[in-house]
């Protein structure tokens, strides 16, 4: 079982990794609302989550699923891109002008995808 797995976009993720990162996303509460697992609402912990993940398949099924999702969704929608607010635009000219902080986050975007900057952490 140690051949490469190129297509799936999940290899080299641990699940921990993947629920510490839900968590941090969403919190327990919307994480609670989003996937409606027990582990999630009542009481919930990294340890005892990761115990019913790694038992219940269907349960794991859907966590991956939203993290795959999530992740996505953060590459798609520039989480990392600057707010409209940063940005000066001139309206004589029609050329935009990035503020300090705009300039700052263009230095820290990461090349790759998402599942390999996962994979990085």
């Amino acid at each position: 079982m140690n051949q490469s797995q190129p297509n799936n976009p999940l290899h080299g993720i641990t699940l921990k990794s993947i629920l510490e990162y839900l968590v941090a996303e969403y919190g327990w509460e919307r994480l609670g609302d989003r996937i409606h697992i027990q582990c999630f609402i009542s009481n919930p912990s990294i340890n005892s989550s990761l115990k019913f993940l790694r038992k219940t398949e269907w349960a794991r099924k859907k966590v991956e699923r939203l993290y795959l999702y999530s992740v996505s969704y953060d590459d798609r929608h520039g989480k990392n891109s600057p707010d409209l607010d940063e940005i000066e635009v001139e309206s004589e000219t029609g050329s935009e002008m990035e503020s300090d902080i705009g300039a700052e986050m263009d230095s820290e975007i990461q090349p790759g995808s998402p599942w390999d900057r996962a994979r990085q952490k």
